[in-house]
């Protein structure tokens, strides 16, 4: 090798960003293999030495000094070793230069595929960790070709992959366009490092946000949640950390300006910018927009809260197919249930009409096994209780009757049920007269029994009550007073 050879590895180092110790060491394992397959001395200690100025290279050999050599390769004999220096032990190691006389052009044929291979590695290497500190990052990229619905993006040093599942439902990528897109991975192959993107990942709308506003890039206004739905619509929440900064009119700009170029960069996409708040109702209002809201219900517990909007803004609330409500949960990370005045009065009214939810059933706990008492103590201490007492509950005192009073009131029930009996029998012999037939009168017969069997019934009843009346009544002077007129009746 000569000065040329080494201006032109000085050369590729500045240009490739390589660093020229890995130059070096690629040379000189280039040579050390040149020399081995040159030699046949694969079994040998071998040493390269490359100057760096003048571009020679010199060969040594390695070898032990021993007393007694048995392997010419790596050993050598004191003998030989203080032919060399006087001043070698047994135990020292000797370098001896076996340099071949036309070793450069041998190993620089050799080398060549060597540096070249290392030259690749040490490239990829340095890509993989640039690309590795910029993960999570923005970056803009050139579509080169679709291959397999898989869009290929030029970054320059490296050729980076849009998968279908990260690529935008409303974008068509035509070779040439220029496209910003989210590192969303950097994967280490052995055909280089293989950088992924992503068009839908919500951290490039907050990546586009730091491009386009300098206060979030200066750390004034700070983005606390995104939420996205790539293509149709999407909701910042936006805080700032000085009182005199408006988060949302710096997002948005004058007239709408700093928004609407993120706006264009993701094809028409809605972006919604709200501020944030610590008051989790003050939040899920704001999340809401652009609907008005009227009162916010949360349940800390659940993570849960019911939000009550005008009847006429319901629709405007819940969005087209859900979409507004949606975003407005995944923002907040609560669960929203949204309600329009009327069904929350409804609901209200039934809550108001069902009363308040029962309390749980008291549960009697167990009684420790350190404080039961053992049940022969427990009996001696309660009082003895008759059998009859605790066979049958405690019977009521008996109620005296007037024994007058009684026999009157049966003596004139009896007599009702002899009228009602024989005011029936007339009008029944005169049907059995009247009947044209024999059948007929057989009938009739069996309604006129069953109707005198009816007045006994009548009366057996009439003496039962009186029966139950000997026993209620109480017997109390004067209490009772005889009427004859209510007695008929």
């Amino acid at each position: 090798m000569n000065r040329e050879f080494m201006e032109a590895m000085y050369e590729l180092s500045h240009e490739r960003g390589i660093a020229k110790e890995v130059l070096f060491d690629a040379i000189n394992t280039a040579v050390l293999s040149a020399y081995r397959k040159h030699a046949n001395a694969s079994a040998q200690n071998i040493r390269v030495e490359i100057d760096e100025k003048s571009g020679e290279i010199n060969v040594y050999a390695q070898k032990t000094v021993v007393a007694e050599v048995s392997d010419p390769h790596l050993q050598i004999s004191l003998e030989e070793a203080r032919a060399l220096n006087p001043n070698y032990q047994e135990g020292d190691v000797v370098e001896i230069e076996v340099t071949p006389q036309d070793f450069g052009r041998i190993a620089a044929q050799t080398a060549k595929q060597v540096v070249i291979q290392r030259i690749r590695e040490a490239e990829r290497d340095l890509i993989y960790e640039e690309f590795v500190n910029r993960q999570n990052d923005i970056v803009t990229g050139v579509v080169q070709r679709h291959e397999q619905r898989n869009v290929y993006v030029d970054l320059g040093k490296v050729e980076a992959v849009l998968p279908p599942s990260e690529q935008m439902p409303n974008e068509n990528y035509r070779y040439g366009d220029r496209i910003k897109a989210y590192i969303t991975e950097v994967r280490k192959t052995t055909k280089g490092p293989q950088v992924l993107l992503s068009r839908t990942h919500p951290g490039l709308l907050k990546r586009l946000f730091e491009l386009e506003v300098p206060e979030i890039y200066e750390g004034v206004v700070e983005i606390k949640a995104v939420a996205r739905e790539p293509g149709h619509r999407s909701k910042v929440a936006v805080w700032s950390r000085d009182e005199n900064v408006d988060p949302v009119g710096a997002c948005v700009g004058q007239k709408g300006i700093r928004v609407q170029t993120i706006v264009r960069e993701l094809r028409g996409e809605k972006i919604d910018v709200i501020p944030w708040s610590s008051d989790i109702k003050e939040f899920i209002a704001h999340a809401l927009s652009p609907a008005k809201v009227v009162a916010v219900y949360p349940n800390e517990a659940a993570k849960a809260a019911r939000v009550v909007v005008p009847d006429q803004q319901l629709s405007l609330a819940i969005g087209r197919e859900g979409q507004n409500a949606r975003l407005a949960a995944r923002l907040t990370g609560w669960k929203i249930d949204i309600k329009s005045e009327t069904q929350m009065e409804q609901i209200l009214a039934m809550e108001a009409l069902m009363g308040p939810p029962l309390p749980p059933e008291e549960v009697e706990e167990p009684v420790p096994a350190a404080q039961a008492e053992p049940e022969e103590v427990r009996r001696e201490e309660q009082p003895p209780v008759p059998a009859a007492a605790e066979a049958a509950p405690p019977a009521t005192p008996p109620v005296e009757v007037d024994s007058e009073l009684f026999d009157q009131l049966l003596a004139e029930l009896i007599k009702g049920g002899e009228e009602r009996k024989s005011a029936e029998e007339p009008e029944e012999v005169l049907q059995e007269e009247k009947g044209p037939s024999v059948a007929a009168g057989k009938d009739k017969g069996k309604k006129a029994s069953g109707k005198s069997r009816k007045g006994e019934k009548l009366v057996l009843k009439d003496l039962r009550e009186l029966e139950k009346l000997k026993e209620v009544l109480p017997a109390a002077e004067g209490e009772v007073k005889e009427s004859p007129a209510e007695g008929e009746e």
